[in-house]
């Protein structure tokens, strides 16, 4: 239940960002809802092997580089996603960044203590 939580909160946090920013798009809420799932699946398994490969810049740039990874897995969502449209890298950094900290602070709100 907890999982189906935190990607309905994902959705929503996503949906609302792209109201907010010009450079990101949704054709509606079911698109959120299908980027949610998929940037959960990349999260699991395409961010590992990016990180992995990226440690060595990581570490270089004291943990920039993980902002681009970031960036990088948006990028990846939107490919899959038709109904998704992110105009450039800058807007799915902007995106990301916005995204996981806005995640992050609802997730502690709506979380049961766990």
């Amino acid at each position: 239940m907890n999982l189906i939580i935190r990607l309905f909160i994902t959705a929503i946090v996503a949906y609302l960002l792209t109201k907010i920013l010009p450079g990101v798009h949704f054709e509606g809420f079911s698109s959120a809802i299908i980027f949610a799932i998929v940037l959960g699946v990349l999260n699991i398994f395409v961010k590992p092997i990016l990180s992995l490969f990226g440690l060595p810049l990581t570490i270089l740039t004291l943990g920039f580089f993980a902002l681009v990874i970031n960036a990088a897995i948006i990028l990846i969502a939107d490919y899959f996603i038709d109904s998704m449209v992110v105009d450039g890298f800058w807007w799915a950094f902007i995106f990301s960044i916005l995204l996981s900290i806005v995640t992050s602070l609802a997730n502690s709100m709506f979380s049961d203590g766990e």
